[in-house]
């Protein structure tokens, strides 16, 4: 099941989030998305957990908990929509 997990602060690891997870089972990839010119975080990622009941367990015990000072947000990722009007750069 892939995982949204938002509201991170920006200096939080990859290595950090399989942590995080570990109790609930094992992330299988984790991906922190970025802004391509900076680099820097943008404070959300995504995370692949091969085991549905660990991936539930996981939203359930973590969803608006608190991480590094901040109310993480976990839950299922949705599809990403196609945006007509979207520019690529």
């Amino acid at each position: 099941m892939k995982l949204y997990i938002g509201n991170l602060s920006y200096s939080t690891t990859e290595e950090e989030i399989v942590e995080l997870l570990s109790p609930f089972g094992t992330a299988d990839s984790v991906q922190l998305i970025k802004d391509r010119h900076t680099g820097q975080s943008k404070g959300f990622g995504f995370v692949e957990m091969n085991d549905n009941s660990e991936a539930d367990a996981a939203i359930k015990g973590l969803n608006d908990s608190n991480f590094k000072g901040r109310k993480i947000k976990l839950n299922q990722a949705q599809p990403r929509e196609k945006s007509r009007n979207r520019r690529r750069y």
